[in-house]
């Protein structure tokens, strides 16, 4: 099978066909190209959508990630990303191994084929002239021999008149014999421009025609197996690509497997513990009797109230609250020190609720302008403005330990790195010493008394958040009956008084949170109000509460109540986490979590604030 043979007459047929065997490798070079532009595109999106879904630096998202779900969700993003890395290779792979290939072999193609073809040109030029010479010299002949023709015939019919004279005849008879010599020239010519043209015709439908077509035929070959190759390639980077996805989809099923609802549901526990004791039982309570019958008859309040001097202004038989606040205005929040925080293992009072920083300086600015104890306005907005303190008291004892603990651990962290730094230096330090040449040891004196110090002062701070830390964690295990005794062993350590604030109250978590000289200022301030408020008509009580826990009210507009009591509800809370309460003539704030409130509007219930 040679197209040489078969084909000696097609050669436009053939110049045709290989452009379009061209054209088509073309097109599979333009597939190949846009299928790794797809590739890429994917794998960027990939990467992208991986991204986004990734947890932020330093925000609540990657607190999330403690859990195994979350965890998995992780390893199924990271798994994405090598998942995009290897659709980067194909396109890469492809794009070598075929579309750069394959372009390069088309250059190459484009010219062999220009060559051959014109070489097939060149041929059939040679042939078309060789054949052009051939029908001249026909021609020539034909005329000659015509021409020698007409010549002896005139001579003949010359020779045949007896009127013509001999000369006459003699110039006819020499006129043909020149015209028969021509014929015969020309007869001689055309032989041999035929002979060489037969020659020429066979060499080029039997020599050069079967020669360059038959290279053609090799190079469309060519062109036929290398595609076949491409299209081979094409599969195998697809191929060699699988085993890794595979390992990443089986990466992400392990990631699946890992996940652990039980250990979720534990973490889910230590994220949000409280460290609380349930409340107790509800005891009944008879509606039948008086109310304030009930509230007299009980004896911790008897007792209590006897036992404890009331917080009153100027010695007048009214507690005045809050001497800037007009009347039927809601208070502002007492100071921070008032805070169930401020209660030694006392139940913590739920994240008060943030009120604009302009609605607290309306109500100062329309208040009264004797306002002595700036210090408490600016404490309590510091707490209304999410200031947290050192300590974490603003947390309940679990998490308020987990925070504790977490801060130990990097101080001890950064402890340890400021050491080895320390034994870096003190071993520069050596080298120098046994080699002066290298540098100075008195230079670095310096830095090691700085990391010295340092390390100083994490070891205090993290003695300190130990102290914390201890403290906390030896009152966690018992936490309901052990609050109550350290309660009334606070109240027997510190009996409340208005006139001196001790400077070294405590926190639960044993904080310093006021200075002396704030409550004796509100005493001095309040006695010149005193007169202004006393003709003020009394709050009208809004239901009862009941102390849920023992609350020492040590400071102003505070009031104390003991576990059991019942009280008088004359203000609702109002979103800071205070409730306003009357035991006989003297009315203050509690925390809202450490009672139980029943309003005479809600008839089907109480509703508690814990």
């Amino acid at each position: 099978m040679s197209w040489g043979i078969e084909l000696w007459d097609q050669f436009d047929n053939l110049e045709k066909h290989t452009q379009w065997g061209i054209d088509i490798l073309e097109k599979y070079i333009k597939f190949v190209k846009e299928r790794t532009e797809i590739e890429l595109s994917y794998a960027k999106q990939l990467r992208n959508l991986a991204k986004k879904y990734q947890p932020k630096k330093n925000s609540k998202e990657e607190e999330e990630y403690r859990y195994t779900a979350c965890k998995a969700f992780l390893s199924t993003l990271n798994e994405m990303n090598d998942y995009a890395g290897q659709h980067e290779v194909i396109s890469e792979n492809m794009t070598s191994h075929i579309t750069v290939e394959l372009a390069r072999y088309v250059q190459e193609l484009k010219q062999e084929r220009k060559s051959y073809f014109h070489d097939g040109r060149k041929a059939q030029q040679h042939i078309e002239i060789c054949w052009k010479q051939l029908e001249s010299s026909k021609r020539r002949f034909e005329r000659d021999c015509k021409e020698a023709d007409r010549a002896q015939q005139y001579f003949e019919k010359m020779d045949a008149d007896i009127n013509v004279t001999k000369a006459d005849v003699e110039k006819a008879r020499q006129q043909a014999q020149v015209r028969h010599q021509m014929a015969e020239d020309s007869r001689a010519d055309y032989s041999s421009i035929l002979q060489k043209f037969n020659h020429e015709q066979h060499e080029y439908y039997h020599t050069h025609i079967p020669n360059i077509f038959q290279k053609i035929q090799e190079m469309e070959e060519r062109r036929i197996l290398r595609i076949g190759e491409s299209m081979k390639t094409y599969a195998e980077v697809d191929r060699q690509v699988i085993p890794i996805i595979g390992k990443c989809l089986d990466e992400i099923v392990k990631a699946a497997e890992s996940i652990d609802q039980k250990n979720d549901s534990q973490l889910v526990i230590e994220a949000y513990k409280s460290g609380f004791e349930p409340p107790g039982d509800i005891e009944f309570e008879d509606y039948t009797q008086p109310i304030k019958r009930t509230v007299s008859d009980n004896s911790l309040s008897n007792s209590r109230g006897e036992g404890k001097p009331e917080l009153k202004f100027g010695g007048k038989s009214k507690g005045k609250l809050w001497p800037f606040i007009k009347k039927n205005k809601p208070p502002p929040p007492p100071p921070a020190s008032a805070l169930p925080t401020a209660v030694p293992n006392g139940p913590q009072s739920p994240k008060q609720q943030k009120e604009p920083l302009s609605h607290r300086f309306n109500e100062f600015m329309t208040s009264k302008p004797k306002i002595h104890c700036f210090r408490s306005l600016k404490r309590g907005l510091s707490l209304k403005l999410g200031a947290a303190p050192e300590d974490f008291s603003n947390l309940p004892p679990e998490q308020r330990r987990k925070k504790l603990q977490q801060k130990v651990d990097e101080l001890n962290k950064e402890i340890q790195k400021e050491m080895d730094q320390r034994d870096a230096i003190t071993k520069m330090k050596d080298v120098y010493l046994k080699n002066p040449q290298m540098g100075d040891p008195a230079s670095l004196d310096h830095k090691l008394t700085e990391v010295s110090q340092n390390i100083e002062k994490l070891r205090l701070e993290a003695q300190k958040f130990e102290a914390w830390l201890a403290e906390v964690e030896g009152r966690l295990p018992a936490r309901g009956d052990q609050a109550r005794r350290q309660s009334g062993m606070y109240e027997a350590q510190n009996p409340t008084t208005v006139n001196n604030c001790a400077q070294d109250r405590e926190s639960p978590d044993g904080s310093y949170t006021e200075e002396q000289s704030q409550e004796s200022e509100v005493k001095v301030l309040a006695t010149d109000f005193d007169d202004e408020f006393d003709d003020e008509e009394p709050l009208p009580a809004i239901g009862t509460c009941k102390a849920l826990y023992t609350f020492e009210g040590q400071n102003e507009g505070t009031i104390s109540v003991v576990e059991g009591e019942t009280l008088y509800v004359i203000e609702e809370d109002k979103g800071d986490g205070w409730t306003r309460i009357r035991r006989n003539e003297e009315e203050g704030y509690v925390p809202t979590s450490y009672v139980e409130v029943y309003l005479d509007k809600n008839a089907k219930g109480a509703k508690t604030y814990i």
